[in-house]
């Protein structure tokens, strides 16, 4: 479980880079839709020659759900951010606050939980609010909210909402048994809507893929991989096999690694204010992750997530 928490840190955090870089020359929901429609044939691929004929096989009810959380976490959280990341200097929002952004998806899942009727643990909340405080440590030396475009900002924000709902309702509705072939469909789901978004505002007009450049493509191709297929993955496999406020800590460690790839590739700065806000988000992370580890039986089989 470790290991699968650890890649969504590190590869998601890197994505939001990837982003910016793929939508420099590329349609942004387009690309995103040839995102996952490449990464969910890929996926589906290896299962049917690892598994068989019957490796794709789900009920109607489980298809239906599986396309709708694919549209909530894709369409809606994935696609608004790339939305939102798209456009000229001033307009887009930086991929690191971005992520800081995302970063949200915590608090919105655990007000989920409690509006449904859970009460989580008291260290559960401690360390997503401590968390929060990080992430505002985290975003006061670079610029505060004046810097950061409004309706982009926005757009990220509404983003988060959709991923979260699309999170929670993973783990409360009848999902095929397999987290893999969950992907699958998900995926489908989420580039077939990308796709009609993308028509829908006119992205294909005048496009000319002569005119992508290979650093967009190289972006586009790292998306795929490490982002859908490894990341995506491995989300979707946590969200089946760990309490749901644990699988959103992903977001607490995101902004740090984007920031870090800001330092390393871009030169900026890394004040003592950001390292005072990544130390806090680490802490908060720890502080939720300690607190929300599953239990083994005596058997030392892992036993049913909670929520299922």
């Amino acid at each position: 479980m470790w290991t699968a928490l650890l890649l969504v840190y590190v590869l998601w955090g890197s994505t939001y880079l990837g982003i910016r870089i793929a939508v420099e020359s590329m349609p942004p929901l387009g690309s995103a839709a040839l995102r996952f429609a490449a990464a969910g044939l890929v996926l589906a691929v290896v299962l049917r020659l690892r598994r068989g004929a019957g490796a794709l096989r789900v009920d109607r009810r489980q298809l239906g759900s599986a396309a709708l959380v694919g549209v909530l976490l894709l369409a809606g959280g994935n696609g608004l951010v790339v939305l939102a990341e798209s456009g000229p200097p001033g307009v887009a929002v930086p991929s690191g606050i971005a992520a800081l952004l995302v970063a949200t998806v915590p608090l919105l899942v655990v007000l989920l939980r409690t509006a449904t009727g859970d009460r989580p643990r008291f260290w559960t909340l401690a360390g997503v609010t401590l968390g929060f405080v990080g992430l505002v440590l985290l975003v006061l030396p670079r610029g505060g909210t004046d810097a950061v475009p409004l309706a982009g900002a926005l757009t990220v924000v509404a983003g988060a909402v959709s991923w979260s709902v699309g999170s929670f309702l993973s783990g409360r509705i009848r999902m095929p048994a397999d987290p893999f072939v969950a992907t699958v469909y998900e995926m489908f789901a989420g580039a077939a809507a990308l796709a009609v978004l993308s028509a829908g505002r006119g992205e294909l007009r005048g496009f000319d893929p002569g005119a992508v450049t290979t650093r967009s493509w190289l972006a586009l191709a790292y998306l795929m991989v490490a982002g859908s297929l490894v990341a995506f993955t491995a989300y979707v496999w946590l969200l089946h096999h760990a309490p749901i406020s644990l699988v959103a800590t992903y977001a607490y460690v995101n902004p740090v690694v984007a920031v870090a790839l800001g330092a390393l590739i871009v030169a900026e700065p890394v004040t003592a204010q950001v390292l005072l806000g990544g130390a806090v988000i680490v802490a908060g992370v720890a502080l939720v992750v300690s607190t929300e580890r599953p239990r083994r039986p005596a058997s030392g089989t892992p036993p049913e997530p909670p929520r299922r």
